[in-house]
């Protein structure tokens, strides 16, 4: 009789054991598809660092919903055609819960439809404004969009009585998208393009079109719309073609401090849109943005022994929105989760305070921009 009752406790326990580790293991999965190689790589390695780094954080203080965070991550190698696939197996195989990615806007481009049609809350770490615009409903992001690093180089250019101006831009999709946008909003601010270049992704010598805009009839100004390595290789060679009289503005896509390591001495007098992080020890002590990005700059450097990078916050931003609208939807439901991201307000993140809406999947305005400039070969804020 007592070892059929000892047989019984032992069953019953067992069965309570794989009970609570059937539970254990129902982690919240963030998946993620970004360019940690490739020509993009300088972007995409500090978006997975950031992502590692602060769901370790974010699982080491009890998780979210008393459920720990894991990432399923797949590097697309910069190739859009991957970033496809990838997210194709993160939503039938991994069944992830929340995609974080496309470091570029290629890649985002092609990860979008595969998530409108699973129902997949997707957060965008790219720049085109086309990601968002016209809205889709699964589809958010969190870096301003090129359309507003436009205006934000314009109104800068017009303040300084600059009005003819030399456009070069990447033919990749953020550079394709920024020239259009440049494009569209240059009249709003007085700004005639005089010279309208293009260059390639993987160019190593750019100076043919530099010194067609360096002979364009009155040219007052470059604005060079790229990301990855190719604005350092446009910069370097406007300084050996002597153009630095000519003021350099470049976009959002180079606000890193590998830009200025790559491009030298030629980044010198470079102006550019960029978020707070750059520039986080420079802030006033008032600012909203301050705590957060002096915080995330500390603990990346100790964790990595390296300066982060906007990109980089441009995933943690990903990663706390997410979370944060998990919280709200008490739960992974996806449509849940969808809507708790689209009635987003006042969140501050690196990139900017959110507020987001039906229409408005970024919820950035320009006062999230800051102009820097290259001075002494370091960013100094502009007022």
């Amino acid at each position: 009789m007592l070892s059929k009752i000892v047989k019984k406790s032992v069953i019953a326990a067992a069965l309570a054991l794989l009970a609570q580790s059937a539970f254990a293991v129902e982690n919240i999965k963030i998946g993620s598809v970004l360019s940690v190689s490739g020509p993009a790589a300088f972007l995409g390695d500090p978006e997975l660092k950031t992502l590692q780094m602060y769901i370790e954080k974010i699982n080491a203080e009890g998780g979210v919903l008393g459920r720990k965070l894991e990432l399923v991550h797949y590097d697309d190698g910069s190739d859009a055609a991957k970033a496809n696939g990838f997210t194709k197996r993160l939503i039938e195989s991994d069944k992830v819960d929340v995609l974080i990615g496309g470091t570029t806007t290629g890649a985002t481009m092609a990860m979008a439809p595969l998530v409108d049609k699973a129902g997949l809350p997707f957060i965008s770490l790219a720049g085109a404004v086309v990601i968002i615009d016209p809205v889709k409903k699964w589809v958010f992001k969190t870096p301003h969009t090129d359309r507003m690093a436009a205006e934000k180089v314009f109104e800068d250019m017009k303040k300084r009585g600059i009005s003819k101006v030399g456009m070069l831009s990447e033919t990749s999709g953020f550079g394709s998208s920024g020239r259009k946008e440049s494009q569209t909003v240059a009249a709003k601010y007085g700004i005639t393009l005089v010279a309208d270049e293009t260059y390639g992704p993987k160019d190593t010598d750019i100076t043919a079109q530099l010194t067609r805009i360096k002979g364009a009839a009155g040219v007052q100004a470059v604005f060079v719309f790229g990301l990855g390595q190719g604005p350092a290789v446009v910069t370097k060679n406007y300084g050996q073609l002597g153009m630095t009289a000519l003021p350099m503005y470049q976009s959002h896509g180079v606000a890193s401090d590998e830009y200025i390591k790559l491009s030298g001495k030629a980044a010198e007098g470079v102006r550019l849109p960029t978020p707070a992080l750059l520039v986080g020890a420079m802030l006033p002590a008032a600012d909203v943005q301050k705590n957060i990005v002096v915080g995330y700059d500390k603990a990346y450097k100790e964790r990595y022994k390296i300066d982060p990078s906007t990109f980089g916050g441009y995933a943690l931003d990903a990663l706390n929105l997410s979370v944060d609208a998990i919280k709200r939807a008490g739960s992974t439901d996806k449509e849940k989760v969808r809507t708790a991201l689209e009635t987003t307000k006042g969140f501050v993140g690196t990139t900017g305070v959110f507020n987001m809406s039906p229409t408005n999947h970024m919820g950035l305005d320009l006062s999230a921009f800051r102009m820097v400039e290259v001075k002494n070969g370091d960013w100094q804020l502009l007022k």
